[in-house]
């Protein structure tokens, strides 16, 4: 199949029913973080680029959001060609400038704190980074606290960001600015929120 064809196909059959559904997801795990959302595959992106984050960047990518890859997705031209047809987002020149990130590798990611984080003024000017996890129950335990969760919550993804509960506390520090996390897996997603604190939970 070549590029022209893979930027094609793969996108959602129904594109506002789809969409819809995919957005509801999203907002409901930021409402309730570290709760896990059913994600049925409704796109097809090509690879590395999974069902899963490439639903999310249809749901949430558009003509006025910058958009950042790191190097595993920006070495694939058919992803670039696919999100380009589908979306119509432009690229970020530096994750600085990113509306959305998608992340193939998070665990050789940029630090937090290169990417967009918003204004006092204007904190939704952030970068919300999509992380592509292949697991949200089999990496090391955090422990979430903060709004939206009664007590406690505990989730537990794959192949996160090198010393990620520090960084992530100096994301808290930052609040209203600071970047929000979509966390991406085979059939599901969660979501960490700006105002959620992470710490490393024991096994």
């Amino acid at each position: 199949m070549n590029i022209a064809t893979q930027s094609i196909d793969g996108g959602f059959a129904e594109p506002v029913f789809n969409a819809q559904a995919v957005f509801r997801a999203i907002m409901d795990a930021m409402a309730r973080p570290g709760t896990v959302q059913a994600m049925p595959q409704l796109a097809h992106p090509p690879v590395p680029l999974s069902a899963t984050a490439g639903a999310v960047a249809l749901a949430l990518c558009d003509n006025d959001t910058p958009v950042w890859l790191d190097p595993p997705l920006q070495a694939e031209a058919s992803v670039k060609a696919w999100l380009g047809f589908h979306t119509g987002a432009p690229w970020a020149n530096t994750p600085a400038d990113a509306h959305f990130a998608l992340i193939a590798n998070p665990k050789e990611m940029a630090a937090l704190d290169g990417f967009s984080q918003g204004t006092q003024e204007y904190p939704d000017r952030s970068t919300t980074l999509i992380l592509l996890t292949s697991d949200l129950a089999s990496g090391p335990k955090l422990l979430l606290e903060g709004p939206g969760i009664e007590k406690t919550a505990m989730i537990a993804p794959t192949g996160m960001p090198r010393h990620f509960v520090e960084q992530w506390k100096q994301n808290n520090q930052r609040f209203p600015r600071g970047v929000d996390i979509i966390l991406a897996a085979p059939g599901s997603l969660a979501c960490l929120p700006r105002t959620t604190r992470v710490k490393t939970m024991e096994a």
